[in-house]
């Protein structure tokens, strides 16, 4: 099926490794052209080169970090100049290690760490390449938070706390923007299989929580994304697509 965005415009926030890259990888199997920010020029550089499989797709890798703002204004300022934006990939980075129960959270620092990194990060990128998504009059904004934005897992209450925020105003700007052709949405994704999944959590434990009794796969998770990316997604904005197994068990 013909996802009709061959030749749009993607940036991809942490687009060097993990679920980011998957997403990057899945788009440029539609013929997106990528914009791959990430922290560090090194894992970025081993990203585009894992791409170039995709003949006539172009691919910009940029380095900085969504936490500081004045990074993030220079990537808006550099994506204006080269064509601007249809598809953001808002991902951002892993929540501290170990992850812990909320009482047991009594460090300061692991707070204002993931603060900066899962939500105020965010925050900074959907308030500077919004704007140049709105400008186009189509495009489309997917979030990647977790399943845990539904239904609280143990030992993560530091992920939980701020990727709902995350959610909240994914939500919100959903409302925003949709008079503008853009819709915005969000996975909520658990027990996906990515390179460093085993060194965080107990495998067995995650296979057994899960109805499908198996992990996710990162094809999957892309596959999810270009269509969240695509045209035919058009009517689907404000709403969160749990890529779980089945392990969420709410209603709504």
């Amino acid at each position: 099926m013909d996802l009709g965005i061959t030749a749009k415009r993607a940036l991809v926030i942490g687009g060097s490794s993990g679920l980011g890259f998957a997403a990057a990888k899945a788009l440029a199997a539609e013929g997106v052209h990528l914009a791959l920010f990430a922290r560090s020029p090194g894992p970025l550089a081993t990203a585009k080169e894992g791409l170039v499989q995709y003949p006539g797709v172009e691919i910009e890798t940029l380095a900085g970090d969504i936490t500081h703002r004045a990074d993030v204004v220079e990537l808006a300022g550099r994506l204006r100049e080269s064509g601007g934006v249809d598809i953001l990939i808002l991902n951002t980075p892993r929540p501290p290690s170990p992850m812990r129960e909320f009482l047991d959270e009594d460090d300061d620092e692991r707070w204002s760490s993931a603060y900066r990194n899962q939500l105020q990060g965010a925050l900074n990128v959907l308030r500077e390449i919004t704007p140049l998504i709105i400008g186009k009059g189509w495009g489309r904004i997917v979030g990647i938070t977790s399943a845990s934005v539904k239904q609280p897992m143990p030992r993560h209450a530091i992920s939980t706390i701020f990727r709902s925020g995350v959610q909240a105003a994914l939500k919100h700007l959903s409302l925003e923007i949709a008079e503008h052709g853009v819709t915005v949405n969000s996975i909520a994704p658990a027990t996906i299989m990515t390179p460093t999944f085993a060194q965080f959590h107990n495998l067995e434990d995650r296979v057994a929580a899960t109805p499908l009794k198996r992990f996710g796969t990162l094809e999957e998770f892309g596959g999810t994304v270009a269509f969240l990316a695509s045209q035919q997604s058009g009517f689907l904005t404000g709403q969160v697509i749990q890529l779980d197994g089945g392990r969420t068990a709410a209603l709504v």
